[in-house]
């Protein structure tokens, strides 16, 4: 028998890696002689730079940088060889936040920034930008004034009406950027990113419209400059419009998270004779189609079944009719929040399931 692998994290509880090592256990239980491919997933977010160091090696790189209060935090990002592998999250996050410091009025991109510069002066010439978990909505303006402080020879302020000084960024020109994420709203409107995602980064309804008419007025200002306009792209609106940012100002390439990773480990190739695949996520339902993880997994699945587990399931004939062999939620019915949270009741609780799926099988 020959199983793969490919979780994604359970925010806030397991980490890909270990949701991978439950699963392997739970079937090795029944199945000790099965031969189980572990394969480290992200789409972007939280993960990202583990699952491609698991991919394609490199080494880590960690290096000083400011949080989105401009506070220092220590940073880590993948180089291997000319590529590097950036995740966001690990500078603008979210989770470098607590609940009562969410603001995206005042939250910044700039040590995003610094990582691309610290990268590009360590030789990178193809950068990839998971998008995910960002505590930001500031369409990308902070990250271009650390990218402004480090390189232009005429320092000014990205979000002025002198964009001039971006032409001065010598350093970045013959760098390739490519952008992932599972994010396809455009920077601005209702669909936008501050619209859609502020109001979870600590957003009031009005901040909401205020931080919509900032990135409103950035990318009709940066449209007159260069002559195009990629606001209304889709992922521009992705980490609080960082997507854009790239996208305006870099040239950047804009993939889906999964498929890049997916493509990246050749997952098609090492799935095919498999005889069923695990994927899963903190919650599954209709959304879970919607470009998300999984949905990623059952597209490079082929003709191998492939089942899905959760924290929490919705929509389970949505799921099952979308093409998923079998939809598990590993917590038993009534169980608390914060229960399941618990890093020991999510481990326990996937090998209980797959025991389960593996029995049933037999």
């Amino acid at each position: 028998m020959k199983v793969i692998l490919a979780i994604d994290s359970f925010k806030g509880c397991l980490t890909s890696v270990e949701a991978n090592q439950a699963a392997a256990e739970g079937i090795r239980s029944i199945f000790p002689d099965a031969e189980i491919i572990e394969i480290p997933v992200s789409d972007g977010g939280e993960g990202f730079i583990d699952a491609f160091h698991a991919a394609i090696g490199g080494k880590l790189v960690e290096l000083a940088v400011k949080d989105p209060l401009m506070r220092p935090v220590t940073a880590r990002y993948l180089l291997k060889g000319e590529t590097a592998v950036i995740e966001i999250a690990q500078a603008s996050g979210l989770t470098l936040l607590t609940k009562e410091e969410r603001n995206p009025m005042v939250a910044t991109s700039y040590g995003t920034g610094q990582m691309v510069a610290d990268a590009v002066r360590r030789g990178a010439k193809h950068i990839i930008v998971g998008l995910g978990g960002s505590a930001t909505s500031d369409a990308g303006i902070g990250m271009l004034r650390a990218l402004i402080d480090n390189f232009a020879r005429h320092p000014g302020n990205p979000a002025g009406k002198s964009l001039g000084i971006w032409d001065d960024v010598e350093e970045l020109r013959d760098v390739r950027f490519t952008i992932a994420s599972d994010v396809n709203n455009p920077l601005c409107g209702m669909q936008g990113a501050a619209h859609v995602f502020a109001p979870q980064k600590g957003a009031t309804p009005e901040m909401v419209s205020q931080l919509d008419e900032r990135a409103r007025k950035f990318a009709d200002i940066s449209a007159r400059h260069f002559g195009f306009d990629r606001s209304q792209n889709p992922g521009a609106g992705a980490a609080g419009g960082l997507g854009y940012a790239f996208m305006q100002y870099m040239d950047a390439d804009y993939k889906s998270g999964i498929q890049l990773l997916l493509d990246t480990v050749g997952f098609s190739n090492i799935a095919k004779d498999a005889d069923f695949i695990v994927t899963g996520e903190g919650s599954a339902d209709r959304q879970t189609l919607m470009g998300k993880l999984p949905m990623g997994i059952l597209e490079q699945s082929g003709t191998v079944p492939v089942y899905l587990i959760a924290g929490r399931v919705n929509d389970r004939d949505v799921l099952l009719q979308a093409g998923f062999e079998r939809v598990e939620c590993i917590n038993p019915p009534g169980t608390p929040l914060e229960e399941a949270l618990q890093k020991e009741v999510a481990q326990r609780n996937i090998i209980k399931t797959l025991q389960t799926c593996m029995l049933q099988q037999d």
